[in-house]
Parts: structure tokens; C-alpha cells; sequence
């Protein structure tokens, strides 16, 4: 039994069939002609598998309105002294290899430290890293 359909040559073919195999051929084309090795450079904008937004704010690009938010935030609370200063895109290294990079080490004025990273949503993969970084260090990661 065939898994195809098979033609001696185009003329062979039906008129549907024929017309949409030369569409397929001349898309296929165009494509070519228009390809460029990088997609930022012909303007393709992947979509994020979360539905994050990059945001740009102060120059500084964020993976995530969320993300960017809370920086607009932490800006405010360090003007008003509730924070002494913070420190963004922290990587925290585990044994194996493994790392995770926290958004924002926050150090209030009253001593605390809080660990934080924007997340609309927590991964199976962080929250993994999450349980192994509470295994081995004494930090807490909070989501917000």
C-alpha cells in the first residue's frame, strides 16, 4: 500500500493538486530568497512560551512587565529608605552545575535580605531549583 501519491510527471497530475504543489514550490522560493541567518534581523518576533513581554525601562531590558514593575518599585521603596539597595539578575550556583538566577536580591534598611524573582507562573524546573537551594543554602527564593 502507497503512503503518497505518486505521478509520473506535473502534467500527470489533477489541476488542484498541480496548483497547490507550484503555491507550496513558489512559497518555498520566497522563502529562500528572503531568508536571513539571523530572525532579529528580518524582523520576527518569537512569542514567548509564557506570554512574557520584553520591557525596556531606564535602558535596561526586562524579560517581563512583571519584572519590570517590581524594578519601578524597588526604585521607589530605595528613594523613600525602605531599601537600602538591590542588586538584579543574581545567579545562585548549586552543586552539579546547576544554577538559578534570582531577579532581585533586595537589602532593606533594617537589616533584611529577601530574594526575589518575577514569575507569573512557577516552573516545574524552579521549582525544583528552588527545593535544592533551600536544601543547600539558608535562602528562601520568594515569587512575585
Amino acid at each position: 500500500m502507497s503512503n503518497g501519491l505518486h505521478f509520473r510527471d506535473v502534467a500527470s497530475m489533477p489541476d488542484g493538486v498541480r496548483q497547490a504543489a507550484e503555491r507550496a514550490v513558489d512559497r518555498e522560493r520566497m522563502e529562500r530568497a528572503n531568508a536571513t541567518p539571523n530572525p532579529a534581523e528580518k524582523g520576527d518576533k518569537r512569542r514567548n512560551k509564557y506570554g512574557a513581554v520584553k520591557t525596556t525601562v531606564d535602558g535596561i531590558v526586562f524579560d517581563s512587565k512583571r519584572e519590570a514593575r517590581y524594578y519601578e518599585q524597588l526604585k521607589l521603596e530605595r528613594d523613600c529608605k525602605i531599601v537600602a539597595y538591590f542588586l538584579r539578575q543574581v545567579s545562585i550556583h548549586l552543586p552539579g552545575g546547576t544554577r538559578l538566577v534570582i531577579d532581585f536580591l533586595v537589602f532593606y534598611t533594617d537589616g533584611r535580605v529577601r530574594y526575589l524573582d518575577a514569575k507569573g507562573r512557577e516552573t516545574p524546573a524552579f521549582k525544583i531549583k528552588r527545593r535544592e537551594i533551600q536544601h543547600h543554602y539558608p535562602i528562601h527564593v520568594e515569587c512575585v
